[in-house]
């Protein structure tokens, strides 16, 4: 049995005349920007998150750095974040000229450690990006009160977690967050795509002239921009898959019940954890693994497809070796990226399939 990590092709069969169907009117109308399928898809979008206002984007890592810079974020500010993300959540931090600031994460959600983020506010620190990594929530409403206090922004890395509920409201729990549609997403396009989701007014118009050339308006240019737009014919698939976002996310959780329930008598895992006030949609199911290299090794050999998010954090990456940081500075970031494993997980996913990647795991264990 060959089973990959993700499996696009089955998504793509089940649902391929509708998406043929908004392809071909995309075909017909022939307007590939700023087409009505972006309209409708942002407000799609933003009433998906229970927002006002949605941006789509090119990106998930622009969604982060065009949001920066509409909060005026730049040289000589600090932003503080977790290191045990993708190395785009510090990236546009570093990208807007301001520098990243890590604070060590929680041994059980994964997620930012809220307690431990205080002690890195400094003078010039003007923003807080938590990670809601691997579908979960941090933990937000101690994050909202320390940002309260020291007047700071909070953005919040949601391109994990697409309809994520933290104490039963979708995220973003604050004012804004950033999505990706990256493929593999939990609503991904058949491309690179992102969006900002926001209740500001202020920030919804900036990301429309910063994604457009800094225009509204064609050949007027009120400001410098980009090039930064979600096309027509990714919003139009993406409105297709927004449709049935919800049954994708009770599958994963389904998914992710098994997962437990099949592996929950082996010793030497640890399986992942969903907080009190998380609905967790499993973008990610990962647990951690005693010989996670020999465990992750052994399911190729048997045709299963695993991944490692993220084997190296972000503060012991080469790109940030100038800042100084090293081994020890983050240890529970650090164990993690030792031990960690994601297993295959997407809608589609079997029983069957399940439950043979849970026997080999058993099999790998009682050798």
């Amino acid at each position: 049995m060959i089973i990959n990590f993700v499996d696009l092709k089955r998504q793509n069969k089940m649902y391929k005349k509708e998406f043929i169907e908004v392809i071909e009117q995309v075909f017909d109308n022939a307007v590939f920007i700023d087409g009505e399928p972006l309209e409708q898809f942002e407000r799609n979008f933003a009433a998906f998150c229970n927002k006002k206002y949605a941006v789509g984007l090119n990106s998930g890592t622009d969604a982060l750095f065009l949001t920066l810079l509409s909060h005026g974020i730049g040289r000589g500010d600090e932003v503080i974040t977790a290191p045990n993300s993708y190395i785009a959540t510090a990236m546009t931090v570093s990208n807007v000229g301001a520098e990243p600031v890590f604070v060590d994460v929680d041994s059980k959600s994964y997620n930012i450690d809220p307690t431990k983020i205080e002690a890195a506010i400094t003078k010039r620190t003007k923003a807080i990006i938590p990670v809601h990594l691997y579908g979960q929530p941090a933990d937000m409403d101690p994050i909202i009160a320390i940002a309260k206090k020291y007047n700071l922004i909070i953005i919040e890395d949601c391109c994990q977690a697409h309809g994520a509920k933290y104490k039963g409201k979708k995220v973003p729990a604050g004012k804004t967050g950033a999505f990706s549609f990256y493929p593999g997403k939990n609503v991904g396009a058949f491309g690179d795509g992102g969006a900002v989701v926001t209740n500001n007014w202020e920030i919804k118009e900036k990301l429309e002239y910063l994604r457009n050339d800094g225009s509204i308006k064609k050949y007027v240019h009120a400001m410098f921009g980009y090039k930064s737009r979600l096309d027509t014919l990714q919003a139009a698939i993406l409105n297709v898959k927004l449709k049935h976002l919800d049954d994708f996310t009770q599958k994963r959780r389904q998914h992710a019940n098994i997962y437990n329930k099949l592996l929950s008598s082996i010793p030497q895992i640890t399986l992942p954890k969903e907080m009190e006030y998380a609905y967790h949609v499993y973008h990610i199911y990962m647990i951690q693994a005693q010989r996670r290299d020999d465990l992750g090794k052994f399911l190729k050999e048997k045709g299963v497809k695993t991944v490692i998010h993220y084997p190296t954090p972000i503060h012991l990456q080469k790109a940030y070796k100038s800042m100084g940081y090293k081994k020890g500075d983050f240890p529970i970031s650090e164990q993690l990226a030792k031990s960690i494993l994601s297993l295959p997980m997407f809608p589609e996913l079997t029983y069957e399939e399940i439950n043979y990647i849970c026997s080999l795991i058993r099999e790998f264990y009682d050798q």
